[in-house]
Parts: C-alpha cells; structure tokens; sequence
C-alpha cells in the first residue's frame, strides 16, 4: 500500500494529528478498584498505569499532540501524567493536555456520554487545529501504531475509520460488534449482540471495535452537532454517532493486524476484575503477548526512584520468588511468593506464602499469610496470619469475590484508612 511505500507520508499525517483520550470512565465492572480512582489510572503490568499504553502507542506512532479528557475521580490520573508525561516539548508544538470537565455556561452539565466529552471540547480542539482527530480509549492494554491507521483513512477517503480487533464470537458478545463487506466498509454496527455477526468467511469470529476511531476534524465536529441536536441520543460513540454514520456516510474498518504475519497482535480490555487479574498474570510467564521488554516500542511512564527488589533470608526461611514478577523496592523478607506480580513497595514478611496473586503498590503482607488468587489493592496492611483464597464463605463475608473466584482486598474492607489519591 501507499502509506507501506512512504513512511514521510505517514508521518505527515500524524504530525497533523491530534489525539484525545477518553479517560473519564468509572470503570464500574471492576468493583472496588475503581472507587477512588478512574479505571484508565489503575495500576497494571508491576509499574504501569492503563493510561500509560494509549499514551505510549501515541509518542511511538509519531502522534505528539495529546489531549486527556478527564471526569471521574481524576486526581491521581492527573498527578501520574504531571509526574511521568511532562518531557515534551512546547516549542515544538508537542504537549499532554489534561482537560478536565468543564462547567459550561451554556451548558452546565457533567458529560453524557462519549460523543458530548467531545462535543463540550469542541472549541479547545478547534484552538489546535488539526487535519485529523484521533479518539482513543484510556483503558484498554495494547500496543499500536496509529501512523498506518491514518494513512488508511486518508487512502480511502472514508469519514470515518474505526480500529478493530477479531474475537471469538462467544466473547464478541460483551463488545461492539462490527458488520462488514469483504472491502471493509462497515455495513452495521450493533453494541454487544447476543448473535454477533461473523467476519466473512470466518464464521466463529466476529469484527468487535476497539474504541479507537479516525475523523476528519471538520466531518467530526459535524457529527457531534447533530447528535448533541438528536434528544433520543445517549450522547455515546459506540450507539449513536457510528450507527449514523454509517447510514448516511463512508465508514470503514482497520483490522489490528501485524503488518509482517498478518496475526492478531495482544489486545485486553481488562474491565472487570476477572480481567484485570487474568491479563496481570498473563505476563509472568515465558511466552507472554505482550512484550514489556521490547525495547523498539516501549511502553513510558511515571516511576518513583527505588532501591531493587530485596531477597531476605530470616530464622531459617528462604525469602524466593519463582515464576512471578516483583518490582523495585519490594522486600521479601523469608517469605515465598509463586507465580504472582508485585507491583512496587510490597514488604512481605517472614513464613508468609503467596500463590497466584497480583498486589498493587504499597502493601505489606504480615507474618505467616497465606494469599491465594487474589488482588490485593494498594495501601493494604494484612494482619498476621490471614488466610484468603482457601475458604470462599469466609472471603465473601470480609471482601469482594468475582464471578470466577478471584478475591479483591481494598483497604477499607480490612477497616483500615489510607489516603485516597490512588
């Protein structure tokens, strides 16, 4: 194609390219995880945060201007992207914005839905002046270049050009369901159907949108009008502004593909707790999809300066790590931790044995705890002795359990206080 041919093509585009992403959402499905912090600044991968990807696939892709459209409890989403985003160069016209939600006066009302955080925005987007806009979801794991994207949509002269991923039709059903000719026009796009329709001649998989979507600035700012003017709108890209679209105008699909193999490359939507705890362990092991090492497109963020992770030998125990991923300034003090991630600062004490378990920053695990297939959140002091994941009674009594047994311990569930800017 084209834009294979022509790298200074691509970055043309992206240099004229502004991208948004969209990180005001509660992330409600994760339960208790989200109740003092908005789900694109959850910790994840050990020194991550969820934004941290998007936001990485954007200065890897040659997009450097960024705007992060900001809601729900923001502040530690705004501090970590304060600390951690802050090397680009206004000179060159490069930056990270944060905009937060604005009481308008015309319109003094928090956000709706996806389209009217954009649509509220519209003067500040307007104030950059982009060719191109790029919308983004904060809270999704991945790795991307959006530069050929782009070169898509241009190539093709389409409205609009909406990412996608190909799933199993079984698990299409809690996504966007995209419908397509064998050109890659999308035909219909249906919000979590209980039939997905399959991608043409693969009948098992279906064509799920991955909340990632190219327009034209002008065509968008169009768009967003008449569904703000639209009283039946739900204010939302996935149900109003798509299907719109589609009827009346060009909208195409841009499968996430290798470029090299053709295969599908690591996507997650980690929106529930069984999620979050399943793609955490994904990477512990040896051939892990998504490579945190790769040194050609890393991911950037935020982090604090720590001593090393610490093995401690105490009164006769062995304090080991096997097959897990700790980070810097844990201390694992005569303790055995088994295929689990410690995210930074975790202390763990002396015959304590931890197995299939992810731990957030800041935790200390107490003398002779035995933690199995759990999340524990970040600021957690466990008591000497606790048991959790071996009796389900009891987790469900003191903490949250999800529908796949997987224990989620916050600090206000162990009646402790800590300080809310997670």
């Amino acid at each position: 194609m084209y834009f294979e041919r022509n790298p200074r093509f691509v970055s043309r585009l992206t240099r004229d390219t502004l991208a948004i992403i969209l990180a005001g959402g509660r992330g409600g499905r994760l339960a208790n995880l989200t109740d003092w912090r908005t789900k694109p600044a959850l910790p994840f991968g050990g020194k991550f945060r969820l934004i941290d990807f998007p936001l990485s696939n954007c200065i890897n892709s040659g997009v450097r201007r960024i705007q992060i459209v900001t809601q729900y409890k923001a502040h530690s989403l705004i501090q970590h992207v304060q600390r951690g985003w802050g090397f680009l160069r206004g000179e060159f016209g490069e930056f990270v914005e944060i905009v937060p939600a604005q009481q308008r006066l015309d319109k003094p009302l928090w956000f709706a839905g996806t389209a009217d955080a954009i649509h509220q925005n519209i003067d500040i987007i307007k104030a950059h002046r982009p060719r191109y806009v790029l919308i983004l979801a904060g809270d999704h794991v991945y790795k991307m270049d959006y530069g050929p994207m782009i070169a898509l949509h241009v190539e093709h002269a389409a409205d609009m050009t909406v990412g996608c991923v190909e799933m199993a039709r079984e698990r299409a059903r809690a996504f966007g369901v995209m419908t397509v000719d064998e050109n890659g026009r999308v035909l219909r796009f249906t919000e979590k159907p209980q039939e997905p329709n399959p991608v043409p001649g693969k009948p098992d998989t279906a064509l799920v949108s991955m909340g990632i979507y190219v327009f034209e600035r002008e065509y968008l700012f169009e768009q967003l009008r008449a569904d703000a003017e639209n009283i039946d709108s739900s204010r939302d890209f996935g149900r109003d502004v798509i299907p719109a679209a589609i009827a009346h105008n060009k909208v195409i699909a841009y499968p996430f593909a290798d470029p090299k193999s053709g295969e599908q490359p690591y996507w997650r939507d980690v929106g529930t707790v069984d999620a979050f705890f399943e793609a955490n362990l994904e990477l512990i092991g040896k051939g892990s999809e998504l490579d945190l090492y790769d040194q050609d497109r890393p991911i950037w963020t935020y982090q604090a300066q720590l001593p090393p992770a610490k093995f401690i030998n105490d009164a006769g125990h062995r304090g080991i790590a096997i097959d897990s991923m700790v980070s810097g300034g844990d201390i694992i003090q005569g303790a055995e931790v088994r295929h689990s991630l410690l995210f930074s600062q975790v202390l763990v004490r002396p015959r304590a044995k931890i197995q299939d378990a992810v731990i957030l920053p800041d935790v200390v695990v107490g003398e002779g705890c035995r933690i199995r297939r759990c999340v524990i959140d970040e600021g957690c002091r466990i008591p000497r002795e606790t048991v959790i994941g071996e009796d389900d009674v009891a987790d469900r009594e003191r903490f949250f359990v999800s529908p796949k047994g997987v224990v989620l311990v916050t600090a206000e569930m162990l009646g402790q206080e800590v300080a809310h800017v997670r």
